[in-house]
């Protein structure tokens, strides 16, 4: 990660960074959907940092940045500020991998649109921690205070080794909902194919017609209906087991 910090969890963990990370361990990828594991990683960054008013993480996927998880409207809206104006803490962060800290809103001068917009929405402070897997950063963990001067050194700290465990946390439940995704589209397509093979085998035998003729009966039902191949092919199969 260029300029970025080492994410080793420090040799002496603070208790309640501990607490989080037993917590972020704990989470069991099959019981609850992504969007609710998100927001229990979020969580455990605002409860975690001091000074933290809300939490929310910035995913960047093939160039397109956005809020996957929020503790509240003011962290969403700050973020969606930038991915307007292409501009802020949260996008450099996640593009250069290196964190960026704002000590007051109303002074800093690097991203002006994104500071009026938070000074305006109650926002004092702000850090932006890259979140990185492996020699990769695919995204931010964006912390906003409600004062200036909100989080010292020791803050950035305890947000950088969350970080590091967070981002491989959302990557393992990213992966796993792709492949349960990936999984259901296969037994459905594994089980609309099994029905068309059954309402090819009902004509053949009902027609005395070949596969290749029993398939093009469906695939000309199918176009004329304007209906799926699979719901033409379940309503042979269903005429045919129950005929009355």
């Amino acid at each position: 990660m260029p300029n970025g910090h080492s994410n080793f969890a420090p040799s002496d963990p603070d208790p309640a960074l501990a607490d989080a990370l037993a917590q972020l361990s704990r989470i069991v990828l099959a019981d609850q959907p992504l969007d609710r594991i998100l927001g229990t990683i979020g969580e455990l960054a605002k409860q975690l940092i001091p000074g933290a008013a809300e939490v929310s993480m910035t995913l960047v996927d093939r160039g397109e940045a956005s809020t996957v998880a929020y503790t509240g409207v003011m962290a969403l809206d700050l973020d969606e500020r930038q991915y307007e104006t292409g501009h802020g803490p949260c996008l450099d962060a996640a593009r250069q991998g290196i964190e960026f800290r704002i000590h007051d809103m109303a002074t800093e001068t690097r991203w002006p649109e994104f500071t009026a917009r938070g000074v305006e929405a109650g926002a004092r402070s702000s850090m932006s921690i890259p979140l990185p897997v492996q020699e990769q950063v695919i995204g931010a963990l964006n912390i906003y205070g409600t004062r200036t001067d909100a989080f010292e050194d020791a803050d950035t700290d305890l947000a950088r080794a969350f970080a590091g465990y967070a981002a491989i946390a959302l990557h393992n439940a990213q992966v796993f909902a792709a492949s349960a995704a990936l999984a259901s589209q296969m037994s459905d397509a594994m089980a609309s194919r099994a029905v068309i093979e059954q309402a090819k085998g009902i004509l053949m035998g009902q027609r005395r017609i070949n596969a290749a003729e029993a398939f093009l009966i469906l695939r000309e039902l199918s176009q004329s209906s304007n209906r799926k191949l699979r719901d033409v092919a379940q309503a042979v199969v269903d005429l045919a087991e129950n005929p009355s």
